[in-house]
């Protein structure tokens, strides 16, 4: 279980750092890249300027932040408990990266069903610790 949990801080990673970082440098203009750069060394009063892409990424990291405590404290409690989750873990990553998926990708309704989908492996996952 504990690959679930190392799986999940590699998905926060690649989801909050890395995706909105690459994804400028491949879709900003010089003109943007270095006025999103000057941005970074100011006192940020004003806000920074994101392809569209970058903007849905960084809403589906800001979601995961809301449900990741959740998901790892359920996951420690189970590895603690003694409790088999490792399928419900697998499952609940398999919907979060298909949730950036269909963020990123603009898919409105699927992606709230994606989130209701994972939102219910996490209260299955609360319940077989009961």
């Amino acid at each position: 279980m504990t690959n679930i949990v190392l799986l999940a801080l590699a998905l926060a990673l690649l989801q909050i750092l890395v995706l909105p970082a690459l994804l400028n440098l491949i879709l900003l203009d010089k003109e943007q890249y270095r006025a999103n750069a000057s941005y970074l060394l100011s006192n940020r009063d004003k806000p920074i300027q994101m392809p569209l892409p970058v903007q849905r990424v960084s809403r589906a990291a800001a979601n995961l932040q809301e449900t990741l405590p959740l998901f790892l404290t359920l996951v420690i409690l189970g590895i603690i408990a003694g409790e088999n989750l490792v399928a419900l873990g697998y499952t609940w990553l398999a919907l979060r990266v298909s949730y950036l998926l269909c963020y990123s990708c603009g898919i409105e309704k699927i992606r709230s069903l994606i989130w209701v989908a994972s939102v219910t492996v996490l209260v299955v996952m609360a319940f077989k610790l009961i």
